[in-house]
């Protein structure tokens, strides 16, 4: 997209199904996190939000292990609202009942449907299902090329060494138009080339320093996409954040639920204690948390749609034992505060 048609960006939400706790602090249980999280889509829908993704997590502090039942009740319940993943772990499902998953629930969405394909930041889905980690490239390769074949919905010939070979294979039911679909990517040159390549639609997850630095990847998916002579992809960025009705409210809300969930994955992989000047300076303009005011927030949305170029915005509203009250304003206030704030900032 160019900088001259900014204002058409979509501007979604994003959840992991984070376990929170209530108003006590007692956990909630995942069955309610689960039922909050269709809530949440539905007052989304209500406030105009263009897109809800929900992410695929197999681990005690995410309730959603099977985010295509969770879009169809979403779904069931909403007029407009694009509904997706953020993402699916292709490298550890099979493509092709994946897709048969999501085209239904493209016929139950009436074509709102989408999926983000990643390989998963977390790695507990590989015992689970069978999967050896030492074939961790190879998964997403080759199971990337079989979905990519299986979005024109014609019959697939297909041969590679993570599952049975496919001979004129035909796979239903069909959808009314093509499956949008998008690849999660970190920040590998490598990722950002293959997902030009598939001729899908890159969507960077900016969770740590500023949306600047995700420039050369825009611009080497640009070239990429060129020089593979597809038309122009969409790209999209996936960044943390939470909105009250100022930025210390907001800050105050938020810092627990950030602080828990950093130093519950900081424990596994070595991080050191999250802290308050750390948090201070990820809500800042070089941080990647979109936190504060629905003024602060549009302001740090704005910027990086214009200078990523940027087809969609998606903000990752739950974040570790933040409240699903919290989280409720926190989207009516995206809904009807912060994007119109934004329209009018790219206009």
């Amino acid at each position: 997209m160019t900088e001259h048609d900014a204002s058409a960006v979509e501007l979604g939400l994003d959840t992991f199904g984070d376990v929170t706790v209530d108003s006590t602090g007692t956990r909630v249980s995942d069955a309610q996190t689960v039922r909050n999280v269709v809530s949440q889509a539905v007052l989304a829908d209500e406030v105009g939000v263009d897109f809800f993704g929900v992410g695929e997590h197999h681990r005690k502090e995410f309730a959603i292990s099977s985010p295509e039942v969770v879009l169809a009740a979403i779904a069931a319940r909403t007029e407009r609202l694009k509904v997706g993943t953020s993402v699916t772990v292709l490298s550890s499902d099979d493509p092709v009942r994946l897709f048969e998953r999501f085209a239904t629930l493209d016929a139950l969405s009436e074509g709102r449907a989408e999926v983000t394909l990643g390989r998963g930041s977390f790695i507990e889905s590989f015992p689970l299902f069978g999967y050896d980690l030492r074939d961790y490239e190879a998964l997403f390769e080759e199971k990337l090329d079989l979905f990519t074949k299986l979005l024109d919905e014609e019959p697939v010939t297909w041969n590679g060494t993570t599952r049975a070979s496919l001979d004129a294979a035909d796979v239903y039911p069909k959808t009314g138009s093509r499956l949008k679909a998008w690849v999660g990517v970190g920040g590998s040159p490598e990722s950002v080339v293959r997902t030009a390549r598939h001729g899908l639609g890159l969507l960077l997850a900016i969770i740590g320093g500023p949306a600047e630095r995700f420039r050369p990847y825009v611009d080497l998916f640009h070239r990429s996409v060129d020089s593979f002579g597809h038309d122009a992809l969409p790209i999209g960025v996936h960044s943390p954040g939470h909105i009250a009705e100022t930025d210390q409210q907001a800050w105050h809300e938020a810092y627990a639920g950030f602080e828990a969930m950093n130093n519950t994955i900081g424990r596994e992989r070595g991080w050191p204690p999250y802290s308050r000047m750390r948090f201070q300076h990820d809500v800042g303009p070089e941080g990647a948390i979109y936190s504060g005011s629905p003024e602060t927030v549009a302001h740090k949305i704005a910027h990086t749609v214009q200078l990523l170029g940027l087809d969609r915005f998606d903000l990752k509203f739950s974040t570790g034992t933040l409240s699903h009250e919290h989280m409720m304003r926190s989207i009516e206030l995206y809904g009807t505060k912060v994007i119109p704030l934004v329209r009018d900032m790219l206009a």
